[in-house]
């Protein structure tokens, strides 16, 4: 039974608040493959023989979402096939005002949703959770690899604003570009001095597992001892101030992790940013 704690509906009718999207690519990821499995790893951590509706902030998700699955998108290993059919998708569910909940996949899937999310909206501002920046203007020749994507977001200016935060795998080119881009990038050694944030325009969410500490996400390909606590984590999620349009989940490698600890900490992340969605929304109180 996948179904978020019994959020998730069977039938995509329309309308609907929130429609989740599996996008099962590793196509680009530079060392261990393993991702493209990812979304079915993560749904069958979902089920509500174990879990329940209810974020942390009292939102139900059953009962005050509508929440449906689109199911995994049908892809070969053509990158630009890709970047069509993510970008058209997420424009679609975008345009009719739903936040797409999209679970990669390697995390070169984020550039196409923010070009289908920059067709709806006029500005976006980011929020990137990651230990690395994702910042190279090519990794081993690629353009488009999974350590690229917000390199080319900011280069296709896509983002008004990208907030890089919990990173700690930083070189001096990344610092170059961040400063070239006027990047935040808050650094998981400075994390203790982090206020509260606030965003201007809609909300993208990028959110990379590997931000956590091995020892709370086991599951990646590219594991970076001393990162976030999964609790930082959603403290971090619980005092946004935004107005969240669209969220990604990537890089669990169930591969990695055969007990399934990481896609449990995917689950309980997604349905946080969920509430917090619905919370700004509907100006509810925490």
């Amino acid at each position: 039974m996948t179904d978020f704690g019994g959020a998730l509906k069977k039938q995509p009718r329309a309308p609907y608040e929130f429609a989740l999207v599996g996008v099962p690519f590793d196509g680009k990821e530079s060392y261990l493959k393993g991702p493209r499995k990812a979304p079915q790893a993560i749904r069958e951590a979902s089920t509500s023989l174990i879990l329940n509706a209810w974020t942390e902030l009292g939102v139900d998700l059953e009962e005050e979402t509508r929440f449906v699955d689109l199911g995994d998108l049908k892809l070969s290993d053509d990158y630009n096939e890709l970047c069509a059919k993510v970008a058209s998708l997420v424009e679609e569910v975008a345009s009719k005002g739903a936040v797409p909940v999209i679970l990669g996949g390697d995390h070169s899937i984020s550039l196409p949703v923010v070009r289908g999310l920059s067709r709806v909206y006029e500005q976006l501002d980011i929020l990137h959770f990651d230990a690395h920046p994702d910042l190279y203007v090519e990794l081993y020749g690629d353009r488009y690899s999974h350590a690229c994507p917000f390199y080319r977001i900011m280069e296709e200016g896509l983002a008004a604003q990208l907030v890089q935060i919990g990173v700690r795998a930083v070189i001096g080119e990344h610092r170059e570009h961040a400063r070239q881009f006027k990047i935040r990038m808050v650094e998981m050694k400075d994390l203790a001095s982090l206020e509260y944030l606030e965003f201007e325009h809609p909300l993208y969410i990028s959110f990379d597992i590997d931000v956590l500490d091995p020892a709370f996400a086991p599951g990646v390909s590219h594991p970076e001892p001393g990162g976030m606590t999964t609790r930082q984590a959603i403290d971090i999620i619980h005092h946004l101030q935004a107005e969240i349009i669209g969220l990604d989940l990537v890089e669990v490698n169930p591969e990695k992790d055969p007990l399934g600890i990481t896609a449990a900490a995917a689950v309980k992340i997604i349905m946080e940013i969920m509430g917090q969605a619905v919370i700004q929304k509907h100006h509810r109180p925490r």
